[in-house]
């Protein structure tokens, strides 16, 4: 049990653990504001770290915020304060995202706070996966880590998932000549280990990854058109393990909720033993996110695809400094 109020320093702490979710491109699209009045940490959407055009309707920028959500909360919980969590909490605001407010009721032995050690172990691997099959068990322990989150995890299989990467070649094939892609990916992509340290933002060029060479895996190129000095090439999965995070409806707070879900099933996963990304490649077109849903009912939104599997866990990448992001009011 933690009845104390956190000091600023352990605010800074929590805001530098929620900072470590992934983001679509690593744009990181958060701002915290804590008010010591409440205890409570208020989530804000970074509006100017949009996507015009592969995310016009700000689901991936939400679904980031989502993710710093959840690393939040497994902080606090990690530390012995309960977080009493709210989303959406001003109508009238709508970067105002979440609210956290961190009670003195302990939630450091659930699984939740269990979730802690994979918060900074976590990173995304652009690199081939073993041709090996997760366990059963596994599966069945993200998919109820997912639901804890109000979302569903779906592991497609047989013609589901040749179709699910046929709607991948579709939308890669879709980016190769849309200008406004290579705008996106020239925006949040930096060309060398210093400059990725200087901005402390967006994805570098030792994360991409080796280019593919072979194999069904679905993955972005964010060396888009350009050449990287000393990049390899690689066979990637001939049958990769994805995992299809959805929700119900499809609104703001579904994909707050996906985010979450997202996030708890990648820390996980990192639990496991797992390496892990996400992929949004078709989720990036009208056309091409609707016949992702699950194909028994034909119901229910996808919201992001996961990659999972056994293999390089990937390097970090750069965060920006918690002074950037967070305010702290009396």
């Amino acid at each position: 049990m933690n009845p104390r109020a956190p000091s600023d320093k352990q605010v800074a702490a929590l805001v530098h653990d929620a900072a470590a979710a992934p983001s679509m491109h690593n744009a990181q699209p958060w701002r915290f504001r804590y008010l010591r009045h409440t205890r409570t940490v208020e989530l804000h959407a970074d509006l100017e770290r949009t996507m015009p055009h592969a995310d016009p309707d700000t689901r991936g920028l939400h679904l980031g915020c989502g993710a710093a959500l959840l690393n939040l909360r497994v902080a606090a919980a990690h530390e012995g304060w309960h977080p009493e969590t709210t989303l959406l909490p001003d109508l009238a605001d709508r970067s105002h995202v979440a609210s956290v407010r961190l009670t003195g009721h302990s939630d450091g032995g659930t699984d939740l706070g269990a979730l802690y050690p994979a918060i900074h172990q976590r990173h995304s691997s652009r690199h081939p996966f073993e041709e090996r099959e997760i366990p059963e068990a596994v599966r069945e322990a993200l998919t109820a880590a997912a639901h804890a989150e109000g979302a569903t995890l779906a592991f497609p299989t047989a013609w589901h998932l040749w179709e699910v990467l046929e709607l991948f070649q579709e939308a890669e094939a879709r980016n190769v000549t849309d200008p406004g892609s290579d705008q996106d990916l020239a925006r949040w992509t930096v060309g060398d280990a210093l400059s990725a340290g200087a901005t402390g933002e967006g994805v570098p060029h030792y994360a991409y990854g080796p280019r593919k060479r072979g194999g069904k895996a679905p993955m972005r190129d964010f060396a888009g058109s350009r050449r990287v000095a000393g990049r390899d090439a690689a066979d990637f999965e001939q049958t990769p393990q994805l995992a299809l995070v959805s929700t119900v409806h499809d609104r703001p707070e579904d994909w707050l909720r996906a985010g979450q879900a997202m996030e708890r099933v990648l820390l996980l996963a990192t639990l496991h033993g797992l390496a892990g990304s996400f992929a949004a490649q078709p989720l990036e077109w009208a056309d091409l996110r609707w016949p992702l849903r699950d194909p028994s009912t034909g119901t229910g939104h996808t919201q992001i695809v996961l990659r999972l599997g056994y293999g390089p866990r990937g390097p970090g990448t750069p965060r920006r400094p918690v002074s950037q992001v967070l305010d702290i009011e009396p």
